[in-house]
């Protein structure tokens, strides 16, 4: 089985800023804009309230409540409405999804997903970036998959509910693919029942990449399992060893700039499957939290 770490979000380039941290350390990551998109951000709902008002406030009106949404990976039944038969489900094409075949990926493998996040505050009525507050790469959800979809000219039988999903929007795409998430996780020596799928709630230290400190955000601090040595293939995309260096307690990896599936495998690395599990298996620990409207109270 692989383990692939994939960037999936707002950053820099797409949608122009990080994903929101909110004071009560909750966070949601942003589907990145798409003219082609179905979806309108004021379409999607979190916390019972829509997506619009918030992408507006954070990218000062660059991205609008209007604008097209690439919500991918979808992995939330209640931020649209469902048709019957409705999965959790993420998409990949081009460039990307020929790096994804190439190696091999398709059903058990693990994706998990990260992308830039920064804390925000509410003040003024609006939502804002918190002072002093730095990005940060952080993992956000995860998918195991179950069944890997081609999507050719034609559309799919039995698979009417996922036609709203952007990538069933790219006609004529020939590495156009879909990943279908398990109900439930299936590893070797896996005994209690998790999710197939899900978002982490909480941000939390043991679901940041980004080093403490670190003044770049693609400077990571990772388990130290992680370091390629004894001959065991790097993660990908990082093969050149100077990005590499190994602690006492933990490995520091300067992580590539491009790229947006980082692949490991399983079984030159058996300790990633049971790290994932353990980071869902905790996703939890912080409880339940009160309506994000809670929050929103003035400032000061």
């Amino acid at each position: 089985m692989k383990l692939i770490l994939s960037r999936k979000g707002f950053d820099s380039s797409a949608g122009g800023v990080p994903s929101p941290i909110f004071p009560d350390k909750r966070m949601l990551a942003l589907p990145i804009p798409d003219g082609k998109s179905v979806i309108r951000y004021r379409d999607i709902v979190y916390d019972e309230s829509s997506l619009g008002d918030l992408v507006g406030q954070l990218t000062k009106g660059k991205v609008t409540l209007d604008d097209g949404a690439h919500l991918d990976p979808d992995l939330i039944s209640e931020m649209l409405p469902r048709q019957p038969g409705w999965r959790p489900i993420f998409g990949q094409a081009g460039q990307a999804q020929g790096h994804l075949r190439n190696h091999g990926v398709g059903p058990g493998d693990l994706f998990l997903f990260f992308g830039l996040f920064r804390r925000v505050e509410h003040r003024d009525g609006v939502w804002r970036w918190a002072p002093e507050s730095r990005p940060c790469h952080v993992i956000w959800g995860w998918l195991q998959v179950a069944e890997v979809l081609k999507l050719g000219a034609s559309p799919l039988r039995n698979y009417e509910w996922a036609e709203y999903h952007p990538h069933f929007q790219r006609h004529g795409d020939p590495n156009n693919v879909i990943y279908l998430a398990s109900r439930r996780l299936h590893f070797d020596g896996l005994s209690d029942a998790l999710p197939g799928s899900g978002v982490f709630p909480h941000a939390s230290p043991d679901l940041q990449l980004t080093a403490p400190h670190a003044a770049k955000t693609s400077t990571w601090r990772l388990p130290s399992w992680c370091y390629p040595e004894d001959g065991r293939t790097p993660l990908t995309y990082h093969a050149n060893r100077q990005r590499w260096k190994k602690h006492t307690d933990h490995t520091e990896l300067s992580a590539a700039a491009r790229g947006q599936e980082f692949i490991l495998d399983g079984k030159e690395y058996p300790e990633a499957l049971p790290w994932a599990c353990d980071l869902i298996r905790s996703r939890d620990r912080e409880g339940q939290l009160a309506p994000l409207s809670d929050l929103v109270q003035p400032y000061g």
